[in-house]
């Protein structure tokens, strides 16, 4: 039995779409960030290249399979698809998804992440502008929602916990009325046969679930060390700010820095499930807006790995889940995929740790 539960983020971006072709170009994917991607420091590791998968297309199914195939030989217990519901029906980069459900390949577990956010032209480096809204129609728009995953649901390659589909929420505050959309799905899903579900909200402390319906409570503190220390101070962060703009530089920490403020201290609730970051670097979409963690590496993202699955070692096998920031967001700088410079060394490191294989 593997040491926890790893489940991978998985951005479903990397094919055209309609949406993205009128927005910024013809074909345009997340691969022509990652190439215009240039160095902004010394030593600054950029642009990020991939290895064995290379600037793959999601519509095809061989690249989906060779992405199950290494997670799985590597210790991933599945991917958790990001899904694009933005109300009355609208959905975003749901063809890869649909594909791996109606096709039964790759036989590879996988879970659903509601990516409840509106997409903005700061995905891709401009400021400002709203270019699809996430909204919330009401009762009818709920139903409707769930009718469309109840399909993944009940597939037997999806993910639950205690016997229950697990769904993950990215914005849950965000949801008016969550606690109504929560009853009302897990009476739907018990009426269709299922068990419940077991719903995970991004940012939710775990002290707050029961009061909004929410199972369990999961965080990302990638970014947290821009919030400590010397940018606690409003007049200091607003003079760096001045800095950085005045000399294009990032905003650029230390790995092994930001390392301390990825896991809460002490251990792990039995609802709680942090996420492991293999790396941060934003500049790909936003050049020098972006912030950087410099200097992460394979050996510090063990010495991660460790620390987490030492203070979730006390916790029964079924709630022993840690999500993983992320298995392809290559333009984020945060991605288990193979690269030039790494190969599969933060693979082998997940391999090494949570299924107990020596190198």
């Amino acid at each position: 039995m593997n040491r926890a539960r790893l489940i991978a983020f998985y951005l479903p971006q990397y094919h055209p779409i309609p949406e993205n072709d009128e927005w910024w170009g013809n074909g345009f994917t997340e691969w022509v960030s990652v190439a215009k991607a240039r160095p902004l420091f010394r030593g600054h590791y950029q642009p990020h290249v991939p290895a064995d998968l290379g600037c793959y297309d999601l519509r095809l199914p061989e690249t989906r399979c060779a992405q199950a195939d290494l997670a799985r030989d590597h210790g991933i217990e599945g991917f958790c698809y990001w899904h694009y519901w933005l109300g009355n029906g609208r959905q975003l980069l749901q063809r890869p998804f649909e594909e791996v459900l109606n096709s039964g390949r790759p036989d590879f577990p996988f879970c659903l992440g509601w990516a409840n956010h509106d997409w903005t032209g700061v995905w891709f480096g401009s400021q400002g502008k709203v270019l699809a809204k996430q909204t919330y129609p009401g009762l009818d728009d709920y139903k409707a929602h769930f009718r469309h995953l109840l399909r993944a649901f009940s597939d037997d390659r999806y993910i639950t916990v205690d016997g229950k589909p697990l769904f993950y929420i990215y914005l849950p505050f965000q949801i008016p009325e969550i606690r109504r959309l929560l009853d009302l799905w897990r009476e739907m899903a018990i009426d269709a046969g299922l068990k419940g579900l077991h719903i995970v909200g991004e940012g939710v402390q775990s002290g707050q679930c029961e009061k909004y319906g929410i199972d369990a409570c999961a965080y990302s503190h990638h970014r947290k060390i821009s919030y400590a220390g010397i940018n606690g101070n409003t007049y200091l962060k607003k003079l760096l700010m001045t800095y950085r703009k005045f000399f294009n530089r990032p905003e650029i920490y230390n790995y092994c820095d930001a390392m301390k403020f990825f896991l809460k201290a002490g251990e792990i609730p039995i609802n709680e499930y942090p996420s492991l970051v293999p790396g941060w670097d934003r500049t790909p979409r936003l050049g020098y807006r972006g912030v950087v963690l410099k200097g992460a590496s394979p050996e510090l993202f063990r010495a991660h790995v460790k620390d987490a699955l030492t203070r979730c070692s006390h916790k029964p096998y079924e709630r022993k889940i840690l999500f993983v920031k992320s298995w392809n967001e290559w333009a984020e700088g945060n991605y288990l995929e193979p690269d030039l410079k790494f190969g599969r060394a933060y693979l082998e490191v997940v391999r090494d740790e949570v299924l107990g294989i020596d190198s």
